[in-house]
């Protein structure tokens, strides 16, 4: 897609300072910037680079006034960081603007969906699935019987949504993630051997969740795995069954979350930290990356480690630990000074 410099002000009701038909295909950073890109300069650190840059378009602080002479075209905004993050939004909003129903796919009986729905090639409906209005669901993805989603939902290429899902409204989910799977659970026998428990709940995302690529949401036992409004997970996320994870809580990569464990709301989740399960994490909640976590936790807590404890202990801790070895050393000598 091209767009002129005239048509990218009129988006961000910018002024354009130079060639209003300079034309744009790509975006890049300012010093990286070449013929028919479109970057941006927010920064007064990278400002040398206005005056070298070979982008075609670049979007500036009404502010600015070069210093020097610029081939690029400007586009003065009141706030270049947020009128770039506003044309990224808008670009997103066009690359995904699709509709229609590809071939081959498979619609199955007692499927209803909204205006605008985008099915791409080689995805299968299930019985009775209700889809809203504006959903995108990419190519080679799977949805099970008696699923429900709501309206302006994006799920990309290769989702796995299983039976009985209930996924609001607004909601994105990355390639491969897979909604609904069954929980991990199996009954001891005194042979050795293990039966597995049928998982015969269901999973309840809410509106406005997104969920990274490869990550697994398990069906819950007997009841739901809710995943609260606003929620946002990352990549590789395992969330077991019956666990329920609060609003506007956001996990970082790699964490694991074992059954019935509860997270509270506008909690903060480092990257590979791992919960045990049956526990109740409050509000507000803050755990650094690579913490292992085996007990409760109040509203409000920092927390590092594993088994974590508190931030400002653990990092005064780190120090000693740091320096175990001379410790040691000093203590041994210590030792032989009073024998």
């Amino acid at each position: 897609m091209k767009f002129t410099a005239a048509q990218i002000a009129g988006i961000l009701e910018g002024e354009v300072v130079g060639n209003p038909e300079a034309e744009v295909f790509k975006l890049s950073k300012i010093e990286e910037g070449t013929e028919g890109s479109l970057t941006f300069l927010a920064n007064p650190k990278y400002i040398n680079y206005i005056y070298s840059t070979q982008a075609s378009v670049t979007i500036v602080n009404n502010t600015f006034e070069p210093e020097q002479e610029i081939t690029t075209t400007l586009i003065k905004v009141e706030d270049a960081y947020k009128s770039f993050s506003k044309l990224l939004e808008y670009y997103n909003q066009v690359k995904l603007m699709k509709s229609g129903i590809e071939q081959p796919s498979v619609i199955s009986e007692g499927v209803t969906y909204g205006s605008d729905l985008y099915l791409g090639s080689f995805c299968y409906i299930g019985k009775n699935v209700i889809i809203g209005n504006n959903v995108k669901i990419y190519p080679n993805s799977f949805i099970g019987d008696n699923v429900t989603i709501g309206d302006d939902c994006v799920f990309f290429a290769g989702v796995r949504i299983y039976s009985e899902t209930v996924i609001g409204n607004r909601c994105t989910i990355h390639s491969g993630t897979i909604i609904g799977s069954d929980g991990f659970g199996f009954a001891p026998q005194e042979d050795g051997t293990y039966v597995k428990v049928p998982q015969i709940g269901n999973v309840i995302i809410e509106d406005d969740v997104e969920i990274g690529a490869c990550t697994t949401v398990d069906r819950a036992t007997l009841g739901s795995t809710i995943i609260r409004k606003g929620v946002k997970l990352d990549n590789h996320i395992q969330v077991a069954h019956n666990v329920e994870i609060g609003e506007n809580t956001v996990i970082a990569a790699q964490t694991g979350i074992a059954g019935t464990t509860k997270i509270g709301k506008n909690c903060l989740i480092g990257g590979q930290v791992g919960f045990a399960g049956h526990l109740v994490i409050g509000d507000g909640v803050k755990i650094q990356a690579q913490s292992g976590i085996g007990k409760n936790l109040e509203a409000g807590e920092v927390v590092q480690g594993s088994p974590a404890f508190n931030y400002g202990d653990f990092a005064k801790s780190f120090v000693h630990f740091r320096n175990l070895p001379k410790i040691v050393n000093d203590l041994e000598e210590l030792k032989n000074k009073i024998k």
